[in-house]
C-alpha cells in the first residue's frame, strides 16, 4: 500500500491539524495516509520525503506576500511563515527527486510560489469582475463550475469539460510559475487547476474536492489517480 504524506495546518495553540476528509479521501484511494511534522530541518524533511510516495499540499492560511516578492497589503489574511518555508521546501525536494504532488486550495498556491510564481493577495480586491470565491459557508457544496482544458491530466481524470466545485479561497494564481501549464478556469478567468507536464504527477486545484469525494466520482477520481501515480 503507498503511503501519502499530507501537510498539517497549526491551530492558533501551536497544535497541527488536519481536516478529516483529505484522510478519508486518500484512504478511499486505497492508500495510506500520513501526516506530516511542520519542521525546516531540511535533514528530516528529507529523510520524510524518502519514506513517502506522495506529498499531499492541504489547504490553509494565506502565503506571504514577501515569498514572492510583494509587501503584504492590508486585504492579505493570515499568514503562518514557518509552513510556508516548511512546504515551499518539501515540494522544491520532491520536484528534485520525481515524487507526485498534489496541491489542495492554499496547496496549489504553494507550489505555484514554490516554482517561481505570484498571487492575488486577495481576489475581491485585484481582479475586477471576480465572482465570488470564498464561500466558507458552504464548505461541502458546489458553489460555482470551472471550465477544464480538454487533454489535460484533470480532463483525463475527471472525464469532463465542465466540473461543479466548492469554493474555500481568498487568494489565487496571478502569474503562474513557468514549467506549469493551466487546466481549468472559473468565469472569472482565474485559474482554478495546473499541473506540470513535465513530471509524472505534478498537479494541483483549487477548490476542496476531499470535502465532495464521498458524494462525487469526478472529485474521487484526483485522490484516485493522485495513489495510482504513486504506485510506480
Amino acid at each position: 500500500m503507498v503511503v501519502i504524506g499530507v501537510t498539517p495546518a497549526q491551530s492558533d495553540k501551536g497544535n497541527i491539524t488536519i481536516n478529516q476528509d483529505y484522510l478519508n479521501a486518500i484512504i478511499r484511494a486505497g492508500a495510506a495516509p500520513v501526516l506530516l511534522p511542520m519542521t525546516e530541518d531540511e535533514s528530516v524533511q528529507s529523510a520524510l520525503l524518502t519514506r513517502i510516495d506522495g506529498l499531499l499540499l492541504s489547504g490553509g492560511a494565506d502565503v506571504a506576500p514577501a515569498l514572492y516578492g510583494e509587501e503584504t497589503l492590508p486585504c492579505c489574511g493570515e499568514i503562518l511563515e514557518i509552513r510556508d518555508r516548511f512546504e515551499i521546501s518539501m515540494v522544491q525536494k520532491a520536484l528534485k527527486i520525481g515524487l507526485p504532488v498534489l496541491g489542495i486550495c492554499r496547496g496549489l498556491q504553494v507550489m505555484n510560489v514554490a516554482m517561481g510564481g505570484t498571487l492575488y493577495q486577495d481576489i475581491a480586491t485585484q481582479l475586477p469582475g471576480a465572482i465570488k470565491h470564498p464561500c466558507y459557508d458552504t464548505p461541502r457544496d458546489k458553489v460555482h463550475e470551472v471550465t477544464v482544458t480538454e487533454h489535460s491530466k484533470l480532463h483525463r481524470i475527471s472525464g469532463t469539460t465542465r466540473i461543479g466545485v466548492n469554493s474555500r479561497h481568498h487568494q489565487g494564481v496571478k502569474k503562474l510559475a513557468n514549467g506549469l501549464v493551466a487546466t481549468a478556469y472559473s468565469e472569472d478567468g482565474l485559474i482554478e487547476a495546473f499541473e506540470c507536464p513535465a513530471e509524472k504527477f505534478v498537479m494541483a486545484v483549487q477548490w476542496h474536492p476531499e470535502s465532495l469525494s464521498d458524494r462525487y466520482p469526478e472529485a474521487q477520481a484526483i485522490f484516485n489517480a493522485f495513489a495510482e501515480a504513486c504506485k510506480a
